[in-house]
């Protein structure tokens, strides 16, 4: 079967199935559909042709064990976060990084102790880069 270009960001079904990938490391169709939470209640079928599409767009590769084909990552979970960010900033924040950070440390939701995690990683982020 031919490959697909690699699309750069992932459809909603599709993360939700890397997501369980990248924390199995590798798995068939079957370890995939046994993480995701019962009222998901994805046939086969369906499990299948969502691994077989993130095979065809280069997010991970297949190897036959047996009969069964196991899946594996082929981008690290820290690339495709950093690279769905710089999405984000890029199409929704007008490329301004600190507008996007500004929504973040704006939501009412955080607490205290998120707020000063967050400056403890801008600090550091600076120290290293003025090192």
């Amino acid at each position: 079967m031919r490959k697909k270009k690699t699309s750069n960001l992932l459809t909603e079904v599709e993360l939700e199935f890397m997501n369980e990938l990248w924390a199995l490391g590798e798995g068939s169709v079957r370890d995939v559909l046994d993480q995701l939470p019962p009222e998901r209640n994805l046939a086969y079928t369906s499990g299948a042709t969502i691994l077989r599409i993130l095979d065809e767009k280069g997010f991970v590769e297949s190897r036959k064990d047996g009969k069964t084909l196991i899946y594996k990552p082929l981008l690290e979970k820290d690339r495709y976060q950093a690279r769905s960010l710089q999405n984000l900033s890029r199409t929704l924040f007008d490329d301004t990084p600190a507008t996007l950070v500004a929504r973040l440390v704006d939501d009412a939701g955080l607490t205290e102790t998120d707020l000063e995690e967050i400056r403890a990683l801008v600090e550091r982020r600076l120290q290293n880069d003025s090192s």
